[in-house]
C-alpha cells in the first residue's frame, strides 16, 4: 500500500515498497564511503549520517523528487587514502560549497563544463577509483581469506543478477562481524558541536582536491544530473539550481561534522533503477540514515573488518572505473581519460586535472584547426 500527500513543490510524495527498494539505490556507494572514511580518518560517522539524513530529507521535499545526495567522492576519496586530513577535507568541502553557490547564483555552471571537457572529469573520476583499489589492496592484505570469501559473496550475488545489492550485503556481513566482537551499541545522539571533529585546515593539498572535485561535480553532479531529472522524470531543473542547492548543503553540514555532499546522475539513476519515482524515497532513506547515526558507535567502527572494508572499496573502484570509460567516445578522449587517470595515481590529482584540461583544450583546438 502506498500513501501519498502534495508537498510544495506539487509533486507526489509515496512511500511505498518501490520507494523503499528505489531509496537503497541511492546507498550502494554512500555508505561504502562513509564507513570507509569514518575507519580511516577523525571524522565522527554519527554526525557525518546526521548530515546525509537531515540533506536527504530536505531535498527530497524540496524538489519533489528522488533527487541523489551523496559525497564528493574525489575529496572523499583522497581522505580515505591518506591524501588529505579530515581538517583538510573539510576545508576543501567549504570551499567547493562556496563556489558552487557563487558559480550557480551566476548562472556560471554551463560555461565552467565547457572549458574543463569531459574528458578531463572522467580522468579525474578514473583517478580516484585507481587511488581506490590501491587503498583496497591494502586493507584486505591484513585477512586475504576474509577479503577472498568477501569478493566471492559479491561475484556470486553479481552473477545472479544482484551486483547492486551485493555491496549492502558484504556491508551488512561486516556489521554483523563488528557487533559480534564490539557488542551491540547503544543507542545515542551524536552531540551538537562546532566542527566536532576538528577544525578546517587550508593547505595546498585541499586546494588541488578542491579544484579536481569542482571538475567532477560540475559535469556529472550538476549538469549530467539535471539532464536525467528531464530524461526519468520528465522534471525542469537546471544545473545552476542543483549547484546553489550543493553549496547549501556543503556550508550547512560541514560546520557541524558533516562531510562534502554533492548530487550525482548516478545516485538519481540508481535510486530510478530501483523504483523510487516521488520524493518520499529520500524520507524514508533519510530517516534511515538517522536511525543509523544513534547505533554508528565508534566501538563498532573499530571492530569493523578491514579486509570486508577492503573489499567494499574493491566494488566502488571497479564502479567509478566503468562509469569513467562508459562515456568515453575516440581515441583522444580515451587518452585524455588514461592520461590523467594515471598522472593522478602515480603523482597528484590537483596536478593531473590542470594538466589534463590543458591537454583537452590544445587538443579541441588542434581538431578544430585553430
Amino acid at each position: 500500500m502506498a500513501y501519498s500527500f502534495r508537498s510544495p513543490t506539487d509533486a507526489d510524495l509515496e512511500f511505498s515498497a518501490s520507494e523503499l527498494t528505489g531509496a537503497l539505490g541511492d546507498s550502494v556507494t554512500v555508505l561504502p564511503l562513509l564507513v570507509a572514511l569514518a575507519a580511516t580518518t577523525s571524522v565522527s560517522l554519527p554526525h557525518v549520517l546526521v548530515g546525509f539524513g537531515g540533506f536527504q530529507i530536505v531535498w527530497g521535499l524540496y524538489y519533489g523528487m528522488p533527487l541523489s545526495v551523496e559525497p564528493m567522492k574525489a575529496l572523499v576519496g583522497l581522505a580515505i587514502v591518506g591524501t588529505l586530513s579530515y581538517a583538510e577535507l573539510a576545508a576543501a568541502g567549504l570551499l567547493a560549497g562556496g563556489v558552487l553557490l557563487v558559480v550557480g547564483r551566476l548562472g556560471l555552471v554551463g560555461r565552467l563544463e565547457r572549458v574543463v571537457g569531459e574528458p578531463v572529469i572522467r580522468g579525474v573520476q578514473l583517478a580516484v577509483a585507481l587511488l581506490l583499489l590501491e587503498a583496497a589492496v591494502d586493507l584486505s592484505l591484513g585477512n586475504p581469506p576474509m577479503a577472498a570469501g568477501g569478493l566471492v559473496v559479491v561475484g556470486l550475488l553479481a552473477l545472479v543478477g544482484y551486483r547492486q545489492a551485493s555491496v549492502l550485503v558484504v556491508l551488512g556481513l561486516g556489521a554483523v562481524a563488528a557487533v559480534v566482537t564490539a557488542g551491540v551499541p547503544t543507542p545515542a545522539v551524536p552531540d551538537l558541536a562546532v566542527f566536532p571533529a576538528g577544525a578546517p585546515s587550508l593547505s595546498a593539498a585541499a586546494l588541488e582536491g578542491t579544484v579536481a572535485q569542482l571538475g567532477m561535480t560540475v559535469g556529472n553532479a550538476a549538469i549530467a544530473t539535471a539532464l536525467l531529472c528531464g530524461d526519468l522524470y520528465d522534471r525542469d531543473v537546471s544545473p545552476d539550481d542543483l549547484s546553489q542547492s550543493m553549496g547549501v548543503t556543503c556550508l550547512a553540514s560541514i560546520p557541524l561534522g558533516g562531510v562534502p555532499m554533492c548530487h550525482g546522475s548516478g545516485g538519481l539513476a540508481g535510486k530510478y533503477a530501483f523504483g523510487a519515482r516521488t520524493g518520499g524515497a529520500n524520507v524514508l532513506l533519510g530517516i534511515g540514515y538517522l536511525a543509523l547515526a544513534l547505533v554508528a558507535a565508534g566501538a563498532v567502527l573499530a571492530a569493523f573488518p578491514t579486509a570486508i572494508l577492503g573489499v567494499l572499496l574493491v566494488v566502488v573502484a571497479l564502479e567509478l572505473g566503468r562509469a569513467a570509460f562508459a562515456p568515453v567516445d575516440g581515441r583522444r578522449s580515451l587518452a585524455v581519460v588514461t592520461a590523467v587517470g594515471v598522472v593522478g595515481l602515480v603523482g597528484n590529482v590537483g596536478v593531473a586535472f590542470v594538466l589534463g584540461t590543458v591537454a583537452f583544450w590544445l587538443l579541441s583546438r588542434s581538431a578544430r584547426g585553430v
